[in-house]
């Protein structure tokens, strides 16, 4: 796991949870994957990049992110980002 940020996985059947909290001053990574993927944001401020269009999110915002979207969030301030993401399906790889 990347310095500057904690994980916890829930997976079922047909999809995989993941709490986590990012750190301000993390490193984030350019990435894509099959999966969809909806993000609550509990606490702070992030600002997601997908496919070229930026969305700055706080708390009670729930974006998704499409299969395949090249995306990545830059946490914003000096409060951690504490997000429930939902992939579906789920992500074997987080076992």
């Amino acid at each position: 796991m990347r310095p500057g940020v904690e994980r916890k996985i829930f997976t079922g059947e047909g999809a995989t949870l993941a709490l986590h909290r990012l750190m301000p001053g993390h490193e984030p990574r350019p990435h894509s994957h099959v999966h969809e993927q909806i993000v609550l944001i509990l606490a702070g401020t992030i600002r997601f990049h997908v496919n070229g269009k930026d969305h700055l999110v706080g708390p009670n915002g729930l974006p998704a992110i499409p299969p395949n979207a090249e995306h990545w969030g830059d946490v914003v301030g000096d409060e951690p980002v504490l997000n429930l993401d939902i992939f579906t399906p789920k992500r074997p790889e987080y076992l």
